[in-house]
């Protein structure tokens, strides 16, 4: 098995054991079992290049109305978190530049993820949580359409911090750390 197809594998372990399993995304579990995630492995550690892939991935979801959404993942880069954000914003400005504003907007998810203000050790960083740094390229109009017929989305947030909190911090490290076997 090659590195690319270890890595999605490892990323779908993440999606189904963690995202699904604990419905920390109440919209990704439809998308999981219909195979409309594209998922793609970035090797190059370029900026350039990893951004000219970003848009390149937006345009596919342009072509292709069955990819609900593109994980784009950095097995061998971005590996710092505030290089990583500082990434994701400038891929966020690029595809403003590129036209693609207020039609996909761009998720986050790093294994060394933290929100503002959190500890380093706070369970509710694993909400955002990944086996490696990516970047989940989402169309604004289905998070919408989700949103809108999903009762209280406000909630979803505060949801997902008590239940990490409840689970604790051992328990989200082995959800974690079981997606790599």
């Amino acid at each position: 098995m090659s590195d690319q197809h270890i890595i999605i594998r490892q990323i779908k372990a993440w999606l189904s054991s963690v995202v699904i399993a604990h419905k920390l995304c109440p919209f990704a579990k439809r998308e999981f079992d219909t195979g409309s995630i594209h998922y793609a492995v970035i090797n190059t550690a370029e900026l350039e290049t990893q951004l000219e892939l970003v848009v390149a991935h937006c345009a596919a979801l342009d072509r292709d109305t069955d990819r609900e959404t593109t994980l784009i993942i950095f097995p061998n880069s971005l590996s710092e978190f505030e290089a990583y954000l500082d990434f994701v914003d400038l891929a966020t400005a690029v595809l403003k530049t590129q036209g693609y504003e207020g039609i996909y907007q761009l998720a986050s998810f790093h294994p060394k993820y933290r929100f503002d203000g959190a500890a380093e050790d706070d369970p509710s960083n694993y909400t955002n949580r990944s086996p490696y740094p990516m970047i989940h390229i989402l169309r604004e109009a289905s998070v919408e359409a989700a949103l809108k017929a999903y009762p209280n989305p406000e909630n979803i947030p505060t949801r997902n911090i008590t239940l990490t909190q409840d689970l604790g911090l051992q328990a989200m490290k082995a959800l974690l750390e079981a997606c790599y076997r």
